[in-house]
Formats: C-alpha cells, structure tokens, sequence
C-alpha cells in the first residue's frame, strides 16, 4: 500500500471516530442561516453531508485523471511501438543496403581477381612460350657451334694426319 492511501485511510478514520464520539453534538439542531431564509438542521450532520459530497466530487476527479493518463499512456505507447518499427524497418533497410555494397564489392574485386588471374596466367604462357623458343634457339645455336667445332677439329685432325705422314 502507498504511503498516500495511508495517509488517506488513517485522515478517514479519524473523521469517522471523531463523527461517532461526537454524534449527539452532530444530531442537534441548530438555526442555519443560508442567506435567504433560515432553517433548523444539525449542524454536524449538515459539515459531514458536505464533506461526504466533496469527497465524492475529489474521487469523481482522481477517476477521470487517472482514466486520461491510462488513455494517453497507451497513446504514447502505440507511439512508441510504431516509431520503433519504423527504427527496425529502417536499420533493417540500412543492413540489405550494406549487404548489396558488401556484395557488389566483393562481386567487383572477384571479377578484379579473375581478370588478373587469367592476366597472369596469359603472362606465364608467353613467359613458358619464350623461354620454350630462347631454349630451343640456344639448343640449336649450341648444336651448330658444337657441330662448327666437330667440323674444325676434324680438317685440323686431317691436317694433323696429313702432318705425320710426311
């Protein structure tokens, strides 16, 4: 129980025992003036009748605040529920966005990737295709120059030959 109700309840009965001890001084008729004419009517039963009605009307009062901030709670509820779809909605966009950037790039630097692949790849053929020819070129050369030697050697084997026999 909050304090308030407490304090309430606890303001209540005292008013109820103070109106129960004193209830032969509430019942006594009094002459009431009420400006325009006067009138017989106890007095305490006359304040109590008044404060019963004002209670009522605070009640009546405390039942419609509450009744609006229950009314604009759920207001600003349905509120906040709607801004925070909104939020999610567009956090959601905001990820499918990076995803195609993301994707793109990743599809850009693949294709990057097999262009200098295949580049390099192209480039290591021609490199095998050159060194294929420089070889066999210098296979050939180193064939012709063994075979000029052979072909030297041999005229001066002959003439070595041709030497000995004189």
């Amino acid at each position: 129980m909050k304090a308030r109700t407490l304090i309430l309840l606890i303001v209540l009965v005292a008013i109820a025992s103070f109106a129960a001890l004193n209830w032969n001084a509430f019942m006594t008729p009094t002459t009431l003036s009420l400006g325009i004419a006067d009138i017989q009517a106890p007095l305490g039963m006359v304040m109590l009748g008044l404060m019963c009605v004002l209670i009522v009307f605070f009640l009546i009062f405390i039942l419609y605040l509450q009744t609006s901030v229950l009314f604009d709670t759920r207001h600003h509820a349905r509120e906040l529920r709607s801004n925070r779809e909104l939020a999610d909605q567009a956090e959601a966009s905001r990820f499918t966005e990076l995803r195609s950037v993301l994707e793109a790039g990743l599809t850009l630097q693949s294709e990057a990737g097999l262009a200098s692949r295949t580049a390099l790849l192209e480039r290591m053929d021609r490199t095998d295709k050159d060194w294929k020819a420089a070889l066999e070129q210098a296979e050939l050369s180193l064939s012709a120059s063994i075979g000029e030697l052979d072909d030297r050697l041999g005229r001066n084997a002959g003439v070595v030959n041709l030497d000995k026999t004189y």
